[in-house]
């Protein structure tokens, strides 16, 4: 491995140009030298292509979802490691270079950045609050740093999957021996100003959908992750108690979360209904 190995950065986008350039700025703006940045956009009908053209390495067109936009970008870069970012982050200055310093270090196959939220509005602020919660639960954050040989050999994102895909393909490597570290002095902030409930829970009503294969391959982890109130929720109780009405905002969340999200499931799980053709009622 050369000293300074290239880092490889894939970046799904659809109708992202709100939030695509402070991204990619933030790319450019790494202390680590040796950076290739892959956008993967999905038929986005607004500027994402054109913001993205300034400063990508490679932009391509590619569908149906981001699981399939992030493994084709993987297998278009070139880069010993590669960071699977969404284009609604910012990452700050020195956090390639802290994830390279951990797969080395520590010779993990992935490594977990931390991650906060960053918005003004009153979801926003109770996402923020959650996420506060989850640092350090490896139960929770998901590993976004690779080396490319892990990625590949373990068959990158499962295109099956839209949501737990993040946490499904971290955990394939933890059950067959890798080793998932965590970095220091790194960070990945969510932007979500602007987020509106109904949005948020219809995109948890469709990540749901997909967590029937995901609880059937990791039914223990799922446990877990998958309840209203997650054991790193009720460990920091301190921490919502003392922003109450924040804390009251998460615990009423993470139960529509569920609820949305079992909704999802049911609807991916349940025999389709028979057409009604008229005559008697169907009972």
């Amino acid at each position: 491995m050369s000293g300074t190995p290239l880092v490889s950065v894939v970046v799904p986008t659809r109708n992202s140009a709100r939030t695509l350039g402070r991204l990619l700025r933030s790319l450019q703006a790494q202390s680590y030298p040796a950076i290739e940045i892959v956008v993967v956009d999905n038929d986005s009908s607004d500027d994402t292509l054109s913001i993205a053209s300034e400063y990508a390495d490679i932009l391509v067109t590619r569908g149906p979802e981001r699981s399939a936009q992030r493994n084709q970008g993987v297998a278009l870069s070139s880069g010993e490691y590669v960071l699977i970012l969404d284009s609604d982050m910012v990452v700050a200055p020195a956090t390639v270079a802290a994830c390279v310093a951990a797969a080395q270090e520590t010779h993990a196959a992935a490594v977990v950045v931390p991650e906060r939220t960053m918005g003004s509005g009153f979801l926003a602020r109770c996402r923020a609050l959650e996420r506060r919660c989850y640092e350090g639960d490896p139960t929770i954050e998901a590993a976004r740093f690779f080396t490319r040989h892990a990625f590949t050999s373990f068959g990158g994102y499962d295109n099956t999957l839209t949501g737990p895909e993040d946490w499904d393909l971290p955990a394939r490597m933890k059950r067959s021996g890798e080793v998932v570290s965590r970095a220091k002095d790194a960070l990945i902030a969510h932007d979500e100003e602007g987020v509106r409930l109904g949005a948020h829970l219809r995109k948890k009503y469709y990540y749901g959908k997909s967590f029937g294969p995901y609880v059937r391959r990791h039914p223990d982890l799922a446990r877990t992750q998958l309840t209203p109130l997650r054991p790193a929720i009720l460990r920091n109780w301190r921490r919502l108690a003392a922003e109450p009405v924040l804390g009251v905002g998460v615990i009423a969340l993470k139960m529509a979360d569920f609820a949305a999200g079992g909704l999802g499931l049911a609807s991916a799980t349940l025999p389709p209904r028979l057409p009604w053709h008229g005559g008697e009622n169907p009972r």
